[in-house]
């Protein structure tokens, strides 16, 4: 079982920055965010292997870095240029070694146009 704690998020105008950041209870391969807009699916932002391999949404591509450390376990999401379309509850994902998923509770962010 993997825990994960989510922390940053909150209120900032259009055009802004925030910067996420998740801790797992212990190592797992890939680590990332999705967002979950109101009346929409989960979807993919960005992730990241331990290997340093990237993902990322179109939609973010030139405005979010996803950064991790493999040895504290992190997970973080720099976002900048925000736009209100960024609106969403995003939450910290992660799969370990037998391909099992875990989930974050969650953290709203919310841009103001």
């Amino acid at each position: 079982q993997v825990q994960l704690v989510e922390s940053g998020g909150g209120l900032v105008q259009a055009g802004g920055s925030l910067t996420l950041s998740c801790a797992a209870s212990r190592r797992t391969f890939t680590m990332g965010w999705f967002r979950q807009a109101p009346g929409e699916q989960r979807l993919l932002v960005a992730t990241m292997s331990t290997t340093g391999r990237t993902n990322y949404a179109d939609s973010v591509k030139d405005r979010f870095t996803i950064s991790r450390d493999n040895a504290k376990n992190t997970v973080s999401l720099q976002m900048h240029t925000l736009k209100p379309e960024d609106t969403a509850v995003y939450y910290c994902y992660a799969r370990d070694a037998f391909n099992t998923d875990y989930w974050g509770q969650g953290t709203q962010v919310t841009v103001s146009s």
